[in-house]
């Protein structure tokens, strides 16, 4: 995970590409394209490339909105889980969800079970589980980056574990 604080490096990256500096905006891209990806994959499974792809997009579109350079990451999180959130539902409304179709345990493709089983899960639930247990975000913060109450974190993450644990162990 990058370091919450971006580096003198960055700020300047940050401060250049607001003034409209494409080959700061370039290096930023570069900078934060992996972060991003790293951040909606989880949320939006197979539609992540799709979501990093939206998140970069509103990022370098609203830059310029960024009043503390070195709020950067925490920034970009943000729009990155809001765009992964937004991904996942458009895709899911084309794809139902049915927990009872897991392999067994000991199926060959166990390795593909976690996936199977993440991509069962609401977004909303996948985003609270990748800001929680990958992140390593307190429900405080990952209330404020999804917009909700931290009681609304706090039961989301019991029912997306509780919803995979029994997913996992059928």
């Amino acid at each position: 995970m990058p370091d919450e604080r971006p580096d003198d490096r960055t700020v300047r990256l940050v401060r250049c590409a607001q003034r409209g500096d494409t080959l700061a905006m370039a290096e930023l891209l570069d900078l934060l394209a992996p972060f991003v990806v790293r951040v909606c994959t989880p949320i939006a499974l197979d539609q992540g490339p799709d979501a990093a792809q939206e998140a970069l997009v509103a990022v370098f579109k609203s830059l310029r909105t960024l009043k503390k350079p070195a709020a950067l990451h925490g920034w970009v999180r943000a729009i990155a889980v809001r765009e992964a959130v937004r991904t996942a539902h458009r895709a899911a409304r084309t794809v139902s969800a049915d927990l009872s179709a897991l392999p067994a345990r000991g199926d060959p493709q166990l390795g593909a079970d976690i996936r199977d089983v993440l991509a069962r899960l609401s977004p909303e639930h996948r985003a609270v589980l990748m800001l929680r247990d990958l992140e390593g975000l307190d429900e405080r913060t990952a209330a404020a980056l999804l917009g909700v109450r931290t009681g609304t974190v706090k039961s989301r993450l019991h029912r997306a574990r509780d919803t995979f644990r029994k997913a996992w162990t059928s």
